[in-house]
């Protein structure tokens, strides 16, 4: 039987492709694909095997600069530079990059730009669950062809950390320690020997030059499936602390909540930056255990009380303030989520909520309606 070539609708033929749907959160080499792009661009410095960029301008993309043309990197994370080089350094060796801190710490966030800048693909991540399989890390199959056919390349297949290997890129494992302990040693070999052994094929993926690992692991998590020395060992760790100032953590807030704001068509952050201000102190007071001025003691939540959840809550009463207000961030607007935030202990938190409100807020000066807007969403 013959097939014509020509169109069944000639009408359908003329039409044009659908265009692409503008992804919610694009992968952080499409979002700031610009940037990258200058950088590169402008890079003379030297560059690790099949890496987009010399280590140099990974931390120039990570942490923010005006290259020599004028164009104005944004900084991606606000801290101390030293930590960036280290990490940039370390994925530069053959030694795979642990990320660890409390959550909220940006730890995801550091790892896709990083893997970002370093490949130009974030996007080799395996999610670290407590069910997540050994087939994750390693490779599964493609049972209706492994059923038809037996064990064959074409019935593999591979995982992202098989793929980075044999591409020379960079891959990602989230939440290490939440993976269970038989999984979490899967990759061991893959980090010792840079090798990946496919017994049932009698052969095996060595991973070509290029190839590193970034994992993350918060300090919360510890007990839960607690890495092995001998997989620790593979790692170099470097800790990513809280915001050093309070300062600090609101023009974190402020910039990561302007660029979610822009892509949800939510008010502008410069309008409501007393309100940011506002729950970055109260965040920071309940998570210290003191107040700012150190006068007066406080109570801790059970909750972490991250910069993540900050920007949570302030992006959330944008929202309110968009589609239910004037438009302004207002108190009434960032309260019922902080207080979500704060009590997560519906008993022993809400005591310590309530004992902030009365000793702290009612007393603080330019806090009256902040303090009935929480009296109000607490009661």
């Amino acid at each position: 039987m013959t097939v014509s070539a020509e169109p069944i609708n000639a009408q359908a033929s003329e039409q044009q492709p659908a265009e692409r749907p503008e992804a919610l959160r694009p992968h952080a080499e499409d979002a700031f694909a610009d940037e990258l792009a200058a950088l590169a661009a402008q890079d003379d410095r030297p560059r690790p095997a099949r890496w987009k960029m010399s280590p140099w301008a990974v931390a120039t993309y990570l942490l923010g600069g005006i290259l020599p043309d004028g164009t104005v990197i944004t900084p991606k994370y606000v801290g101390p530079r030293r930590i960036v080089e280290v990490a940039v350094t370390t994925l530069a060796t053959d030694r795979a990059l642990l990320l660890l801190g409390v959550p909220g710490t940006a730890k995801t966030w550091v790892s896709e730009h990083l893997a970002a800048a370093v490949s130009g693909d974030s996007t080799l991540l395996v999610q670290g669950t407590a069910g997540t399989p050994e087939e994750a890390i390693r490779y599964g199959w493609n049972y209706a062809q492994l059923l038809a056919n037996g064990p064959s390349r074409d019935a593999l297949v591979p995982s992202p950390v098989m793929r980075a290997m044999a591409e020379g890129m960079t891959a990602r494992v989230e939440e290490l320690t939440r993976i269970p302990a038989d999984v979490q040693d899967s990759l061991i070999t893959i980090l010792s020997e840079k090798t990946l052994p496919i017994p049932e094929l009698g052969g095996e993926v060595q991973a070509v030059r290029g190839f590193n690992l970034i994992a993350t692991a918060n300090d919360r998590d510890r007990g839960v499936n607690d890495l092995s020395s001998a997989l620790r060992r593979r790692f170099n760790t470097v800790a990513l602390p809280l915001p050093e100032s309070a300062d600090a953590e609101v023009d974190i807030v402020a910039r990561r909540v302007d660029q979610i704001g822009r892509s949800l068509d939510l008010p502008a952050v410069p309008e409501g930056v007393d309100e940011i201000r506002r729950v970055v102190t109260v965040f920071r007071e309940l998570r210290d255990g003191i107040t700012a001025d150190g006068r007066t003691k406080l109570k801790s939540p059970s909750g972490t009380l991250s910069t993540a959840e900050a920007i949570s809550v302030v992006t959330n009463g944008l929202a309110l303030a968009a589609h239910f207000g004037d438009g302004l961030l207002r108190p009434s607007d960032v309260a019922a989520g902080i207080l979500g935030a704060v009590v997560r202990d519906p008993a022993a938190d809400r005591v310590i909520w309530q004992e902030y409100l009365e000793a702290v807020v009612r007393e603080r000066d330019g806090w009256k309606d902040f303090y009935r807007a929480c009296r109000e969403v607490s009661a």
